[in-house]
C-alpha cells in the first residue's frame, strides 16, 4: 500500500514539473476574412398529426398557408374564416454558411416552431429560402424532419420527451449563391487574430514566424493582432504555413468560481502569499412546537393555542491554518484541502484571500 501511495506521489510530482507544451499557431489564432456566416428562413411544415399550430393563436400560419396556396393559384380567402390548420406549423429555419461555399454543396439546417405546435415529428419542410445578414438568398431548405422527441397527450394526461418542436435535416439545404470571399491568394498581408489577446503570445508568435519566414515578415498591431506579409504571392500557401508552427502561449493567473454549483476551476500559474485561515460555519436551528392551553375543570375560560419557539444556535470551531506561500498548483490545492473546507467553504475562503491582497490571481465568479 505504501508502495502505491509512493508512486502515485511521484506521478503527480511528474506531471506539474511537466514544462509548457507547445501549442499551433491554427488553434490559438482565427485568419480575419475565414468565417462562417449565419442563414435565417421563415416557413412552413407539412405532414403533421393534428400536433400543428392552432388558428386561434397562431394566425400568422392561416396568413402564410393563404400565400403559399395563391401562388399555386388556388384561392381560400372566402373560407380563410374557418381554416384550422392542425396538420401544418410555422417555422424558423437557421444554418450556417461556412467559408469559401460554393453553390451545390449541401448544408444541415435546424427547424423551430414559432406557434404553439405540440410536436414537429413526422413533418416535411417545404422549400423555404435562406437569407443572410445582407438580406440576399443563400440557400434554399426542404426535406423531412428529424424529430429526437415526442409528444402525446389523452383525455386524463399527457407525455413529452426531449424537445419535439424543434428537428434538424441532414444536408436539407442547398447553397445557391457563393459565400463572400474574405481571402484572396494575391492579398498584400495575412493578418491572424488570437482568441485571447494576450502582449507575451502575442510578442513570441511573431518572434516564431519571423524566425522561419525572415526578419519583418510578422508584425504584431496588438495584443490580439498580428499582420504577416505575403511575399510568397500566395495567400493559401501562407496559410498553411502559419496554422502549424507552434509557439509556448501564456495565459494570465485565473480563478473561475461557480457559486450556483460550488465548482472551482484554477490553473496552475494561480500563487499566493503566505497567510492564516480560519474558518468556520454559524447554523441557525429555528422550530415552532405550538401547545394547547385548557382551563380547568368548571373554571371560566376558552381552550387557546399557546406558541412555543425552540432557537438553537450552533457555530462549530475553526482551527486556524496557516497557507505558506505557494508555487505549484498541487501545493496550493493541497493547503486549501488541509482546511477541511467543503467547495462553498473553499469559494468564501478564496475570495477572503483575496480581498486581503494575497491571492495573486484574477478572481471571476460566473
Amino acid at each position: 500500500m505504501k508502495a502505491v501511495k509512493y508512486i502515485l506521489l511521484m506521478l503527480m510530482a511528474l506531471l506539474f514539473a511537466l514544462p509548457a507544451q507547445a501549442e499551433r499557431i491554427k488553434d490559438l489564432a482565427d485568419i480575419e476574412g475565414v468565417r462562417g456566416n449565419a442563414l435565417v428562413g421563415y416557413g412552413l411544415v407539412v405532414g403533421l398529426n393534428g400536433t400543428g399550430d392552432s388558428s386561434n393563436s397562431s394566425p400568422f400560419t392561416i396568413n402564410s398557408i393563404t400565400a403559399m396556396l395563391e401562388r399555386f393559384g388556388v384561392n381560400v380567402r372566402p373560407d380563410i374564416s374557418t381554416m384550422k390548420p392542425k396538420n401544418i406549423a410555422a417555422v424558423m429555419v437557421t444554418s450556417e454558411l461556412p467559408a469559401f461555399s460554393r453553390p451545390g454543396q449541401q448544408l444541415d439546417i435546424t427547424v423551430s416552431s414559432m406557434g404553439d405546435a405540440k410536436s414537429l415529428r413526422g413533418g416535411t419542410l417545404l422549400i423555404t429560402p435562406l437569407l443572410a445578414g445582407d438580406g440576399q438568398v443563400y440557400g434554399v431548405a426542404q426535406g423531412a424532419l428529424s424529430v429526437g422527441g415526442f409528444s402525446a397527450e389523452g383525455q386524463g394526461g399527457s407525455a413529452v420527451k426531449n424537445h419535439p418542436t424543434v428537428g434538424k435535416i441532414p444536408n436539407g439545404a442547398r447553397v445557391e449563391r457563393a459565400a463572400p470571399r474574405g481571402l484572396r491568394s494575391d492579398q498584400e498581408k495575412v493578418t491572424l487574430t488570437l482568441r485571447e489577446p494576450d502582449f507575451t503570445t502575442i510578442s513570441r508568435m511573431q518572434a516564431a514566424i519571423n524566425s522561419q519566414l525572415g526578419a519583418g515578415s510578422a508584425v504584431a498591431v496588438d495584443s490580439g493582432t498580428i499582420e504577416v506579409m505575403n511575399r510568397s504571392g500566395n495567400a493559401v500557401q501562407l496559410v498553411a504555413q502559419l496554422e502549424q508552427m507552434t509557439l509556448i502561449t501564456d495565459r494570465p493567473a485565473t480563478v473561475v468560481v461557480d457559486e450556483r454549483t460550488g465548482t472551482i476551476v484554477m490553473g496552475e500559474e494561480v500563487k499566493i502569499d503566505k497567510v492564516a485561515v480560519a474558518h468556520g460555519n454559524i447554523s441557525v436551528s429555528v422550530s415552532e412546537n405550538p401547545e394547547v392551553s385548557q382551563p380547568f375543570a368548571f373554571a371560566a375560560g376558552t381552550t387557546t393555542t399557546v406558541d412555543r419557539t425552540t432557537l438553537d444556535v450552533n457555530e462549530e470551531k475553526a482551527q486556524l491554518v496557516v497557507l505558506p506561500r505557494q508555487v505549484t498548483l498541487a501545493s496550493l490545492v493541497s493547503a486549501l484541502n488541509s482546511v477541511g473546507a467543503t467547495p462553498s467553504d473553499l469559494i468564501a475562503i478564496l475570495q477572503a484571500i483575496k480581498a486581503a491582497g494575497a491571492l495573486h490571481a484574477e478572481l471571476k465568479v460566473i
